[in-house]
């Protein structure tokens, strides 16, 4: 998420009454979760264990709540609380808008697009050329849609991520999120399928990508070109899909992990880690198939093997 204007370390500091430690000249122009931060973004930690990997993110301001030693060209702002200090800056620059009217007047549709009866568009969505929305499909703020973009009926597209942090007490609160759905040119996107927003950055969906129905996208996932999805698909948050990926149907993929270009993974695989690309996976856990196929046949022979054994 980018802020409008650079926001200085100094108004930052005197926001939330922290210590500054490190170059206190620099801005910030935006804030993110650590594995999409750029340079002049915000990201903060307020676990000890994972100080060194905020640090060395190409981060500009570091919220910790214990003061480190500051690499050259960051600042840390120390805070009792880096969490809320946050949030409280995605809810200022990204706070909440209820919708008031079916089509939003703060959305940006191109004259040529076709939105069918029970359409929701909230406010600051960008439409392109020749898109098509079918009945009873919501679109949530901020998210941008290409050119010749198909999404199906009673789809939700940019609802709010997943996405909680663990109190003491053992309650769980909600991040506020600033992200946003990217839709490239040429997608097409089937019925009932579910796309979350990023926390804070964005859910990309690359150009002529095609969706199934019933697949849902978690926050931040980044989905490259001409990628073809089948139906009840689910993957979780901050995986990356690169180029020319086929999933076959029920396919499950957990957060964080990364798909190699051209890999194809077989009908209801459950994939617990990253993949090379250019190769067939199959299995729960997913493996390359020919390795998964003669554990398969191995197996198989197992009662014979025991049978025999006993004899």
């Amino acid at each position: 998420m980018k802020f409008p204007h650079p926001i200085s370390v100094s108004e930052l500091a005197q926001r939330f009454q922290a210590q500054v430690i490190g170059d206190a000249t620099l801005s910030a122009t935006g804030i993110n979760e650590i594995h999409k931060v750029e340079p002049g973004d915000i990201a903060f930690s307020d676990v000890k264990k994972y100080f060194e990997k905020t640090l060395s993110s190409p981060a500009t301001v570091i919220l910790l709540n214990e003061a480190a030693e500051c690499p050259p060209g960051k600042v840390i702002l120390v805070v009792p609380q880096p969490f809320e200090a946050y949030d409280s800056l995605v809810r200022e620059y990204r706070p909440f808008e209820p919708i008031t009217e079916a089509v939003s007047r703060h959305a940006d549709i191109h004259p040529t697009v076709v939105l069918e009866p029970g359409v929701v568009i909230a406010n600051h969505v960008r439409i392109g050329a020749y898109s098509h929305i079918q009945a009873n499909t919501y679109i949530g703020e901020y998210t941008e849609i290409g050119e010749y973009v198909s999404i199906g009926p009673n789809c939700t597209i940019g609802s709010d991520a997943f996405y909680y942090k663990k109190q003491p007490d053992g309650s769980l609160q909600k991040w506020r999120s600033g992200g946003r759905v990217i839709l490239e040119n040429r997608v097409d996107i089937g019925a009932g399928c579910t796309i979350n927003k990023g926390v804070s950055g964005d859910t990309i969906i690359g150009e002529g990508s095609k969706l199934d129905c019933q697949i849902h996208i978690g926050h931040g996932v980044v989905i490259g070109k001409n990628c073809l999805f089948a139906a009840q698909v689910g993957i979780g948050g901050k995986t990356i899909i690169e180029d020319n990926v086929v999933l076959y149907g029920q396919v499950g993929i957990a957060q964080a992990i990364q798909i190699g270009k051209g890999a194809v993974i077989l009908a209801t695989s459950g994939v617990s880690k990253s993949l090379e690309g250019g190769k067939t996976y199959f299995g729960a856990p997913a493996e390359e198939v020919r390795d998964k196929y003669k554990e398969l046949a191995a197996l198989r022979q197992l009662p014979d093997l025991i049978r025999k054994m006993r004899e």
